[in-house]
């Protein structure tokens, strides 16, 4: 085993776009014509209602949900989609969409770690599986990113062992582990107590300031404040209005915004 931590390529940020996307169930349009580019490196904080779409947008764009009209690119690269003939859209295979998803970093709101795996495994797992890096350099690794997140002591601990705050950053430690261009966060404090929040939102925070791309699902709106870039509304399924923070959450032009706002500030 080496004696120094392997560390994978570093992946540049990507920019992220979403194309007239439109998803519904049945007779529910979940999302009604979603158009929406990220830059590279920017931190873009989706906020709304529940029941309007965020954590549905966030699914579509690793393709956990398959839009029925639009599609994603990242990178410039469609996902879950190719170009056939004549321009039309044909589904990817699943092994070509799990490749594609290992581009796209996914922390969710319950933490999803495998319960008989210790921490460092759990972290471990990913590069693994895909062939990046071996079981020695990938356990290396882990235990770096186990310690970028405060819990480099904790890599023996099972996650029944852990405070939810805890394996919350277990959690976001796995994303970071296939080096992706992006990070999906669905709401990732939403399933703790209180008084742990402070501690994932930190390590999302340091996050923000290294130049990843990041996409953030969340309630928390002083903190959306302080980290976002860029922060869009959704409600029905639409994007009523996105600017920066300054804009958006203290001068919103739409009076839907305004009425949200006024019952979450």
């Amino acid at each position: 085993m080496s004696t120094t931590a392997p560390t994978l390529p570093k992946t540049a940020p990507v920019s992220l776009e979403l194309h007239d996307v439109h998803k519904w169930y049945g007779a529910h349009r979940v999302l009604d014509g979603i158009d929406l580019t990220i830059r590279p490196g920017e931190v873009t904080v989706i906020i709304g209602p529940s029941g309007s779409g965020k954590s549905t947008l966030l699914r579509v764009v690793n393709h956990l949900e398959k839009p029925e009209i639009g599609y994603v690119s990242v990178g410039g690269e469609p996902i879950g989609v190719r170009r056939g003939s004549g321009g039309r859209l044909k589904e990817l295979s699943e092994r070509a969409i799990l490749a594609q998803r290992g581009r796209i970093g996914f922390v969710f709101q319950n933490f999803n770690l495998f319960p008989h795996l210790t921490v460092l495994d759990n972290v471990a797992a990913a590069p693994v599986a895909t062939g990046r890096l071996t079981k020695p350099e990938a356990r290396e690794l882990a235990r770096e990113l186990l310690g970028r997140v405060g819990l480099g002591d904790k890599a023996g601990a099972y996650p029944r062992q852990l405070s939810g705050g805890q394996q919350q950053r277990v959690a976001i430690a796995r994303a970071l582990a296939l080096r992706p261009g992006v990070i999906l966060f669905d709401e990732p404090t939403s399933a703790l107590d209180p008084e742990l929040v402070g501690e994932v939102l930190a390590v999302i925070k340091d996050l923000a300031g290294s130049g990843t791309t990041l996409v953030i699902v969340t309630h928390e709106i002083g903190f959306a404040r302080e980290v976002a870039d860029r922060i869009v509304f959704l409600d029905g399924g639409r994007i009523v209005e996105q600017g920066p923070p300054s804009e958006v959450l203290d001068k919103p032009r739409h009076a839907r915004t305004r009425d949200f706002l006024a019952k979450v500030l």
